[in-house]
């Protein structure tokens, strides 16, 4: 192998690739990115067996070959090397090394076969869709806050994807829920996703995409099975596994009968909450809404620091009621509202509450209550 490529190009590919490589790793091949040169391209590819992330960048290829090397050491010397540097890497017929070299830096890396690099995308997909990259990011960022860390309730640990009807209109939709709070958006569906099995998108594969997605805007290749997801965009391809569990039936903790309906300014009420929940404790984080009339009053009474109260204009229609939350758990929510006003509605201070965007129909939080 012999290329030489530009150095920032090479940057932006490792620091994409090498982000799912795990710190530690058993198996040490998985420690290492695939390097693949040949027809005017060098193709990075890196896994941890659970996701797999692939980008292609345009080099000047004077010899094809391929090998594997330390990705975050390769991606660290790279990173540390001057801005415009052209890269020179060479690997020898029978030099189990790569060799990376610019003005007057070289460096040789051990490598390993390339053939021995496990081979994660390949499989039949039995769905195939194109999405806009803007649609795929509201999605996921909508719901991704909500998706649970708790490793035994596994099922809970992603993003669970599925088509729905709505009257007449067919939807894809995503769903998140740690037991605590849901959140729930949903789009038109897309050519070709009608009928797709309902799938549950690991939290890391999440994390990795909604970061490899950052800058993008065209449309997102979107390819899947029961087993397995595979996004396809400018020149990266992420593939992954889907988590092998059944995500519970969610829409039964949706209430159906929340007659109490508060309208808040979404900006005011969230000032209100990160202020009195300064003194609240770290563990509980309660904040007590009493809410009647035309205000809302924000209070956290905490033995151990003291107690703060604020009071917020809102338009309520319904009998006075008291009712705990997570301070936590109500900025999240309010963080993903976008128009100007939050639409709560409640039933009593011990059932879930429903939180709108009041001008985004395709968007609904669900907040379980705490005793304060």
């Amino acid at each position: 192998m012999r290329v030489t490529i530009e150095r920032a190009a090479l940057l932006k590919a490792l620091n994409h690739v090498q982000s799912v490589v795990e710190r530690r790793n058993t198996i040490p091949i998985l420690s290492n990115v695939l390097v693949q040169a040949s027809a005017g391209t060098i193709k990075l590819t890196a896994t941890d067996l659970d996701v797999e992330v692939i980008e292609s960048v345009p080099a000047d290829v004077a010899q094809d070959g391929s090998t594997t090397v330390p990705a975050h050491m390769m991606y660290d010397i790279v990173r540390k090397l001057p801005d415009g540097s052209q890269l020179e890497i060479e690997q020898g017929p029978d030099d189990g090394r790569l060799a990376i070299f610019t003005g007057r830096s070289r460096f040789s890396l051990q490598a390993l076969p390339a053939e021995d690099f496990p081979d994660l995308a390949s499989g039949d997909l039995s769905h195939q869709f194109v999405m806009p990259a803007s649609q795929l990011k509201l999605l996921i960022d909508r719901t991704r806050f909500a998706i649970s860390t708790e490793e035994t309730r596994y099922y809970l640990n992603g993003i669970y994807l599925h088509d729905v009807t709505d009257g007449d209109e067919p939807l894809i939709r995503a769903v998140a829920t740690d037991g605590h709070r849901l959140a729930q958006a949903q789009l038109p569906c897309p050519e070709g996703a009608a009928g797709i099995p309902g799938i549950i998108v690991p939290r890391k594969t999440v994390l990795e995409l909604i970061k490899l997605l950052e800058d993008v805007e065209e449309d997102v290749e979107i390819g899947l099975s029961s087993s397995k997801i595979k996004f396809s965009f400018s020149s990266l391809v992420l593939t992954s596994k889907l988590i092998d569990g059944t995500f519970p039936d969610y829409e039964r903790v949706i209430p159906q009968n929340n007659d109490k309906r508060m309208e808040v300014d979404t900006r005011l009420f969230a000032q209100a909450v990160d202020r009195v929940s300064t003194i609240s404790s770290e563990k509980g984080r309660a904040v007590k809404l009493n809410i009647s009339g035309e205000r809302v009053v924000l209070s956290v009474n905490n033995p151990d620091s003291g107690s703060a109260e604020e009071e917020v204009s809102v338009s309520f229609d319904g009998e006075p009621i008291d009712i705990g939350f997570n301070s936590r758990y109500l900025l999240d929510i309010a963080s993903q509202l976008k128009s100007d006003e939050a639409t709560f509605l409640l039933a009593d201070s011990g059932s879930p509450t429903i939180i709108r965007d009041a001008k985004d129909a395709s968007t609904l939080y669900v907040l379980m209550p705490m005793r304060v």
